[in-house]
Formats: C-alpha cells, structure tokens, sequence
C-alpha cells in the first residue's frame, strides 16, 4: 500500500515544523500538473525529431553533410 503524499509546513515565526498529509484536492492537483508536464516534455520530444528529420532530409536533398554544414557556417 502506498504512503499517502505529504506536505511539510514551517513556521518560521516559532521555528514549528508540521508534516500533513495531502488533501485529495492537493493530490489531485499534482496529478494534473505531472499529466501537463508530460505532454509538454513529449510534445518537445515530438518538435525536435520533427526538426532534426527535416534537417537532414534537406541535407540529403543538397548532398552535403552536417560537418560540411559546420565548415560553411564555422
């Protein structure tokens, strides 16, 4: 069974520190925050394949390599 998530509380006033458990609408929360995470970090994921696949396929197309590129470009 798994441990319910906590949070710590610190009051810095008095120096108290409290560990409470998440309410659901906390945990909830963080979920929805993982999933909108996971989609961006897939969805950069997705962008940069897409680019470094129309980068080499314009590469192919002008018969060069990407050391040729960097030659050009250094």
């Amino acid at each position: 069974m798994a441990d319910t998530p906590t949070k710590v509380i610190v009051d810095c006033s008095t120096g108290i520190t409290e560990v409470l458990p998440l309410t659901a609408a906390e945990i909830a929360d963080l979920e929805t925050a993982r999933l909108a995470a996971e989609d961006q970090r897939v969805a950069a994921e997705a962008e940069a394949a897409a680019r470094a696949e129309a980068r080499a396929e314009l590469l192919d197309r002008l018969g060069i390599t990407e050391e040729e590129v960097q030659l050009l470009l250094g």
